[in-house]
């Protein structure tokens, strides 16, 4: 009943947004789940001997886990756990605390250019994007999709907030690529982030979707914008 809740929220808060349209997207909202839970299996089985090789790798190199646990914001609000392979230090997140410089540069993109507290197995896996390979197992559970706006954790939802777009970043679940990714990565400003976020909400569809992915593999392979 909690969970129908939030839905019927988010929607309700959605809808009567200026410039959002009110009518559910046919793909987005009905079909979309239940063609990418069945491929994200199938991507799962296909690159578990790749799965296991990053995380034997990781294990050697830096120690365990070797599986990191971000918390993020889902559909309708809901907090949940996004899986990547470590690629920090263990205990990155007390380093960046410790230290005000770090802290106040964080703070400007949620994202450091050169964070100190990377390891150079890190470095690798995040170059090609191979760390957010167990985000397929998020896509499976049904809190992510494959194609969706850039993930975020609970404290970065007050910039949105702020900006009156929180209910519309919850009306759909977030994905494990995006426009944003595909049109420079990590170059592209936090405000055109913000932007394609935005634009991909409003216009989602299956074209969409396909165009995204299609351009993911060229994108991730030539490591643009990656750091």
């Amino acid at each position: 009943m909690q969970a129908v809740d939030v839905e019927r929220q988010a929607t309700r808060s959605v809808t009567a947004m200026p410039g959002v349209r009110a009518s559910r997207r046919w793909w987005r909202d009905g079909l979309k789940a239940a063609v990418e839970r069945p491929v994200a299996l199938i991507l799962l089985a296909a690159l578990s001997p790749v799965l296991i090789a990053i995380a034997a790798a990781i294990a050697v190199t830096t120690g365990r886990p070797v599986v990191y646990r971000r918390r993020v914001i889902g559909y309708g609000g809901v907090e949940f756990d996004a899986l990547k392979f470590r690629t920090m230090v263990v205990g990155a997140e007390s380093v960046l605390e410790r230290d005000e410089n770090l802290r106040k540069a964080f703070a400007v993109n949620w994202k450091l250019f050169d964070d100190p507290r990377v390891t150079r197995t890190g470095r690798v896996l995040r170059k090609y994007s191979l760390d957010e390979l167990p985000q397929l197992i998020n896509v499976l559970r049904g809190e992510m999709s494959l194609i969706g706006p850039r993930m975020i954790s609970p404290p970065e939802l007050s910039r949105y907030e702020g900006l009156g777009l929180g209910p519309k970043l919850v009306s759909v679940k977030p994905g494990l690529t995006g426009l944003w990714q595909v049109s420079g990565r990590q170059r592209v400003s936090y405000e055109r982030r913000v932007e394609l976020d935005m634009h991909y909400i409003d216009n989602c569809s299956l074209s969409m979707d396909l165009s995204i992915l299609l351009r993911t593999l060229p994108v991730v392979l030539k490591a643009e914008g990656a750091f």
